[in-house]
């Protein structure tokens, strides 16, 4: 009975026990199914069935919107593919605030532990922010990125399944980076994929008007809000009047070294 057991899952690995009893009794053997049932679990063949994964509910939250840089990023991932038929993914990175494109990471593959990478690269050069706003991504909803989150007390925002409107700042710059970059362009290798997004990503941020900015570029549009923000001004003093003296030199670095989220912690929402 063994052997003929395993010759049966061999051949027919998807099959579960009775399957398995039926195809023996029409063979002519006249073992009852007790006894086929207990050598079936004797060799360990009982089928595991996969329960089907479900995403962890989640809490409906108010729409929050940045009033100051570091308050909200968006991250989403984008699919493109090289002449070749090779696939690229793409993971973008905005900031709310004024829609700053600030990483466009192209690979093959993007694990959560390269998502990371450029999560800690973006911290040290600008600041930890304070919120994550994302899909349910399965490199979104690793312990991993998780546990990077909770030791640096940053909060992760999930919009919920099949509403990607929720992140509409991350899709309005998805949408913009394929019609104007990727179907536009027919990419031949991957060292042409980052060149081009780079170069890209460097218009979007300096040259290119945001309605949303009043036609503003990004960059341009966060200086001006440097100079008027009286959250700047309370810090930097020399630059709200204009006054390009050596900020370094003044006693209103060690307020920002000591409290550095006083107004940009606060969000509000409709």
């Amino acid at each position: 009975m063994e052997d003929a057991l395993e010759m049966l899952v061999q051949r027919h690995p998807a099959i579960g026990f009775w399957q398995c009893f039926y195809r023996l009794r029409n063979r002519g053997n006249a073992w009852n199914h007790k006894k086929v049932r207990r050598v079936y679990r004797k060799m360990n063949l009982n089928i595991r069935r996969k329960s089907k994964k479900r995403l962890p509910e989640r809490v409906k939250q108010p729409r929050t919107y940045a009033t100051s840089p570091n308050q909200m990023w968006s991250i989403d991932f984008r699919m493109d593919s090289l002449q070749d038929g090779r696939k690229v993914r793409l993971f973008n990175m905005i900031e709310d605030f004024n829609s700053e494109s600030l990483a466009i990471e192209a690979d093959t593959s993007l694990p959560t532990r390269r998502v990371i990478r450029v999560l800690e690269r973006l911290v040290a050069e600008r600041g930890k922010p304070y919120n994550l706003r994302m899909d349910n991504g399965p490199e979104f909803i690793s312990h991993q990125l998780e546990e990077w989150c909770n030791k640096r007390q940053i909060t992760l925002q999930f919009i919920q399944p099949g509403k990607p409107m929720q992140n509409a700042f991350i899709e309005r710059k998805n949408g913009s980076l394929r019609r104007e970059l990727l179907n536009a362009y027919v990419f031949t290798s991957m060292d042409t994929v980052r060149k081009f997004c780079e170069k890209w990503r460097m218009d979007y941020n300096t040259e290119r008007p945001h309605k949303s900015l009043g036609y503003l570029p990004p960059v341009i549009f966060a200086e001006q809000w440097c100079r008027g923000s009286k959250y700047a001004q309370q810090l930097y003093p020399q630059m709200a009047n204009e006054n390009q003296s050596k900020i370094e030199a003044s006693h209103l670095v060690d307020k920002v070294l000591e409290r550095p989220n006083v107004e940009p912690k606060t969000l509000h929402s409709n």
